[in-house]
């Protein structure tokens, strides 16, 4: 047990502290309860309960309804790699640009790490696409794609083989900010059967995170075959 005492400032006070700093929690990660954080600290549980408000207002902490509190994931700063349409990117060269729709369904009950990422206060329902990007009758981009139904409510509905869903969330719910995490990975089995590669061959894996205004619009992962396609941009940094 750690004994919090009220030296030097407020208890509710050294509760966010330990939160934020000792308890050493990673993003996406579900806190202990308040019951387990008041036998920790040794504390009451008003007290930790308005640490814990405190913190979700700031926006460092997420509750989700029956379920906990987590790290919340943190907040884009700048998006070095510019969003563009993969059709208009391919016919830029000269090439057919074709997709393929794999899955396209709304998931009533989405898993803890999106209720996560979206931000949700509750469990709700998104939409969820997978589509691969086909560049002259060669797979070049595996798109999986969950979708905030609040701002795109008909997405699960669009025809994705005659417009793309770049296209359509533009018009529905025009993106405010991003986020972007970049890694290189070994095929999976599912994309390396979609992509028309072996297994284990080696691939460039785009996180993306998009909002509009407050809201997160949509949680994404874009596998690119490494061999086929790069991934960079060019920035330009404001004057000091």
């Amino acid at each position: 047990m750690i004994r919090l005492t009220e030296s030097a400032g407020p208890l509710y006070e050294k509760v966010k502290d330990y939160v934020l700093g000792s308890g050493n929690w990673p993003k996406d990660r579900r806190l202990p309860s308040e019951n387990e954080l008041v036998s920790t600290l040794g504390v009451s549980r008003m007290t930790v309960h308005r640490a814990l408000r405190e913190l979700t207002s700031e926006g460092h902490l997420l509750r989700i309804q029956g379920v906990g509190t987590f790290v919340a994931p943190p907040k884009p700063q700048s998006a070095l790699i510019e969003i563009k349409n993969i059709a208009g990117e391919i016919a830029a060269r000269g090439a057919r640009h074709r997709a393929e729709v794999i899955v396209l369904e709304k998931i009533r009950n989405p898993a803890l790490d999106l209720v996560v990422a979206f931000e949700f206060t509750r469990r709700r329902p998104v939409a969820h696409s997978i589509i691969v990007h086909f560049e002259d009758d060669v797979p070049v981009q595996l798109e999986e794609r969950f979708v905030n139904p609040a701002l795109a409510p008909d997405y699960h509905r669009q025809n994705f083989v005659a417009t793309t869903t770049y296209d359509y969330l533009q018009r529905a719910t025009p993106l405010t900010e991003v986020e972007h995490v970049i890694s290189a990975v070994a095929a999976e089995e599912m994309a390396a059967r979609h992509l028309m590669i072996r297994p284990g061959d080696p691939c460039l894996l785009l996180h993306r995170r998009t909002w509009s205004g407050a809201a997160v619009a949509t949680v994404n992962k874009l596998t690119y075959v490494g061999s086929r396609y790069s991934l960079g941009s060019r920035y330009v940094p404001s004057p000091a």
